[in-house]
């Protein structure tokens, strides 16, 4: 009965009748920053990504799974759980993963590349910055200057730590730093366990943050080729190979209008959150001089 419908069609069909002639290799798009997502500024987290990669490793005939890579960095905890759930879903299924670089894969960008059992890059892509970074603002002094006085109540000698409005205390930025390293810790320990032998670790600047294009990040061993994501999967799997790209279930159109909450003013057009993130966003892809 599979042999009646044309290959595009086969989905239509229960997984047991389906038969593909030629190799095909789903493909998962990670774009943009990693943590927070809102309504108006697409990111990667757990939550949006776990159903996609699970219907991309689930795809019937599958020859293996690729990833297009195109993340500045952001939260180190969803970082890790997305990279934990695809190596978990690579070895439960049996499927080879190839990460392709983009623009960039930089730190937690990076350590989601690190679940594909090979990374390819562009010549002109970002990659590496290996390392944890904290960044905020201090506004003690432009308070203390309009007279304004700071009131915080806490219980617990450290629920207030690193208040952006009071000036800033040693022994908060000491917790800060070991918070960084254990992290830090994980993410080095992390590279070196996917990566292996491949890493020339006699770079002195291997795990010092700093990230490198492609033909650099290859001496380094971060990456294991130049190429884009066509060209390599066809020297692997042949000319006939097929990509299917597995895009995230879109929200039916009332739903996103109904459920959109605009805070604020009643009427307002202007999500002081959303600028927030919309500007984070832009200073994490500057961080890499994109």
């Amino acid at each position: 009965m599979s042999l009646m419908l044309p290959e595009r069609l086969q989905f239509l069909l229960p997984s047991r009748y389906r038969t593909y002639r030629h190799p095909i290799v789903p493909v998962v798009r990670l774009s943009g920053p990693i943590g927070a997502v809102m309504p108006m500024r697409p990111g990667l987290s757990m939550a949006s990504v776990a159903p996609v990669l699970e219907r991309a490793f689930s795809f019937p005939g599958a020859k293996a799974v690729a990833l297009v890579i195109n993340s500045p960095g952001g939260s180190a905890a969803q970082s890790h759980l997305i990279f934990r759930r695809i190596r978990a879903y690579a070895e439960e299924k049996k499927l080879p993963v190839f990460a392709f670089v983009e623009d960039a894969a930089a730190s937690g960008g990076y350590m989601i590349a690190c679940a594909a059992d090979e990374i390819f890059a562009d010549h002109t892509s970002i990659v590496g910055s290996i390392g944890v970074v904290s960044a905020g603002f201090g506004f003690d002094k432009l308070i203390e200057r309009f007279g304004i006085e700071r009131r915080v109540h806490t219980v617990g000698e450290n629920k207030s730590m690193l208040d952006p409005f009071r000036p800033e205390d040693p022994e908060d930025v000491a917790r800060l730093k070991g918070l960084q390293q254990r992290i830090y810790e994980v993410f080095t320990g992390l590279v070196r366990a996917r990566r292996g032998a491949k890493l020339d670790e006699e770079k002195s600047d291997l795990f010092t943050g700093a990230f490198w294009v492609g033909a650099e990040a290859m001496e380094r061993g971060l990456i294991d080729g130049l190429g884009d994501i066509r060209s390599v999967m066809r020297l692997r799997f042949g000319e006939n190979v097929q990509f299917r790209m597995i895009e995230p279930a879109r929200t039916p159109f009332l739903a996103r209008l109904l459920g959109r909450r605009v805070p604020g003013q009643a009427g307002s057009l202007v999500d002081p959150g959303e600028m927030l993130g919309t500007l984070e966003e832009r200073a994490a892809w500057a961080r890499l001089g994109l």
